[in-house]
C-alpha cells in the first residue's frame, strides 16, 4: 500500500520509518502516535527530499520541541557564519532551523543546511520571494511566489511558514486601527502590503490548493503563519488576532482533507495572565492542530534580555499546550544574533521547555531532575556537569572559584548545608571551625 504523506499513512494504517523513530523517542505506543496524526494532533515534519533527517514529532503528548532561526541578509551576506550558528543549534540539541535568509546567495545557504542537518527545516519563502527575483516587492506575480515556494519544497524544506490566513479582509481591521505596533510579522507585512499596493486577494489564501498541491507531493508540512500576531502586549487577543486565527482554523480542516499536514503559529507578546486562554482558544478554534508560538514574550521593556521575556511565556504557554517553541535571543528586536546570543537563546528556550514537560508530566521528563538531585546530594561534581542541560558553564564556574575542600563550594564553605547533612547522617563530626 502507498501513501502521500505522514498523515495518509496514518489514516492508512501504515507504519512509516519516520514514526518507528519517534515512537522511540517520545516512548509512546505506535498505535496512540498515529492515532494522533491521523486526527492532525501530531505532526513528523518529513520533506520526502530531505535524506539525512532524523524526524521529530510536534503535538499532542510529545515533548516540547524548540527551533532556531537564522539566515543570511542584506546587512550580513555571508554564509560561513551563518553556517556556525547551524552547527551550534545542531551540537545544542534544537530539533529545528528556520532559515530566515532573504538576500543574497539564499539557495546557496539554503542547500547546505539541508546537506548538514538532521534536524527539521523551515523557512518563509515570501522572504526569499524579494532578494530572488531583485524586483519590487509590488511587481512580484502570483507565479512567482509559488516558484520560490516550489523551490524550497525541491531542496528538501520539512515544514513552511506561509501566512495564509492575512487575507483582505483581516487586513482591513488591522487599517481600522487600534494597534499599537500594527504589524510586525516580517511575512505579515510583506503579503500587506503586496494586496494594498496591488488592490489584490493575499495570493496563498486565494490559491490555498494550490499551496496545498505542493505540498501532498513533498509531504512538507504547512505552518500556517501569524501575520497579526501582537508585537506588544496591548495589541495581544485583540480583532485581528484573533479573527485571522479563525481564518487559520478553517484553512487547517482545507489541509487535513488533502492529508496534509499543519502546525499553527502563535504570539507573539502576551501578559503573563492571557497565555493559558490563548493556548486553549488556538486548540479549540484550530482542532487541536499543534501549536508553535514565539515567546511569548511577557514584557515590552527589558530589551537586551528578551531571551528571558520569552522563556517564562514560553514555560507558561507550553504548560497550557503549546508544542513548539521558537528561540529568542538577548539581541531580539535589536540586531543579528551572535553565537553567544544563540547559545543564551538556545539554553533559555530549551530550560522553559523542559519546565513545561516536566508540569504535563510528559515519561522521563522528571528523571533527569531526579539523577541532577542525586549527583547534588552526593557532591558529585562531574555527574552534575554530565546531566547539566549545557555542561560546559557550571564547570566553568566550578573552577574559576575553588573551594578549600572539594566537597564544598566558595558560597559556603565548610557550612554547606548538603555536605553537613551527608556527614552527621553518616555519624562523622562536622567541625565547621577549622
Amino acid at each position: 500500500m502507498t501513501y502521500t504523506t505522514q498523515m495518509d499513512a496514518a489514516r492508512k494504517g501504515i507504519v512509516t520509518p519516520q514514526m518507528k523513530i519517534v515512537a522511540r523517542k517520545e516512548n509512546v505506543r505506535i498505535e496512540d502516535l498515529m492515532e494522533r496524526m491521523a486526527k492532525g494532533t501530531v505532526i513528523i515534519p518529513a520533506n520526502k527530499n530531505h535524506k539525512n533527517l532524523d524526524p521529530e514529532a510536534v503535538g499532542e503528548g510529545m515533548s516540547t520541541k524548540i527551533n532556531v532561526n537564522l539566515g543570511i541578509s542584506k546587512d550580513c551576506s555571508e554564509i560561513e557564519p551563518e553556517m556556525d550558528k547551524v552547527r551550534m543549534a545542531l551540537e545544542m540539541k534544537a530539533e529545528a532551523i528556520m532559515d530566515l535568509s532573504c538576500y543574497g546567495k539564499t539557495r546557496e545557504f539554503r542547500q547546505r543546511l539541508l546537506e548538514i542537518s538532521p534536524a527539521m527545516i523551515g523557512t518563509v519563502p515570501i522572504y526569499d520571494a524579494v532578494g530572488f527575483y531583485d524586483k519590487n516587492l509590488q511587481d512580484i506575480t502570483v507565479d512567482e511566489f509559488f516558484d520560490v515556494v516550489q523551490k524550497h519544497v525541491e531542496d528538501g524544506v520539512d515544514f513552511l511558514t506561509i501566512h495564509c490566513g492575512l487575507n483582505r479582509h483581516t487586513a482591513d481591521k488591522v487599517k481600522q486601527g487600534g494597534r499599537l505596533t500594527n504589524i510586525v510579522s516580517r511575512g505579515g507585512s510583506l503579503l500587506f502590503t503586496w494586496m494594498e499596493i496591488n488592490q489584490a486577494e493575499n495570493p496563498f489564501y486565494e490559491h490555498f490548493d494550490r499551496l496545498l498541491d505542493i505540498c501532498e507531493e513533498y509531504d512538507v508540512t504547512l505552518s500556517l503563519g501569524d501575520g497579526c500576531r501582537p508585537g506588544c502586549l496591548h495589541d495581544a487577543t485583540d480583532a485581528c488576532q484573533v479573527e485571522e486565527l479563525i481564518t487559520l482554523g478553517e484553512l487547517t480542516k482545507r489541509a487535513w482533507e488533502r492529508n496534509v499536514q499543519v502546525m499553527i503559529e502563535g504570539p507573539g507578546h502576551m501578559a503573563m495572565n492571557e497565555i493559558a486562554g490563548n493556548m486553549m482558544m488556538e486548540k479549540r478554534l484550530c482542532h487541536g492542530a499543534p501549536f508553535y508560538v514565539l515567546g511569548p514574550l511577557v514584557t515590552d521593556v527589558a530589551p537586551g534580555y528578551d531571551h528571558i521575556t520569552a522563556a517564562i511565556g514560553g514555560a507558561i504557554a507550553a504548560m497550557n499546550g503549546a508544542d513548539f517553541l521558537c528561540y529568542v535571543t538577548p539581541a531580539e528586536h535589536l540586531r543579528l544574533p551572535t553565537l553567544d546570543d544563540m547559545k543564551e537563546g538556545i539554553i533559555a528556550t530549551r530550560i522553559a521547555a523542559h519546565a513545561a514537560d516536566v508540569a504535563k508530566g510528559h515519561p522521563g521528563a522528571r528523571d533527569w531532575d531526579d539523577k541532577m538531585s542525586k549527583a547534588r546530594a552526593a557532591l558529585d561534581w562531574n555527574g552534575m556537569f554530565e546531566l547539566a542541560m549545557d555542561p560546559v558553564r557550571p564547570k566553568e564556574f566550578r573552577e574559576s572559584s575553588k573551594p578549600e575542600h572539594e566537597d564544598s563550594c566558595t558560597m559556603c564553605g565548610k557550612m554547606c548545608a548538603v555536605r553537613n547533612m551527608n556527614r552527621v547522617l553518616a555519624g562523622k563530626d562536622i567541625q565547621l571551625d577549622d
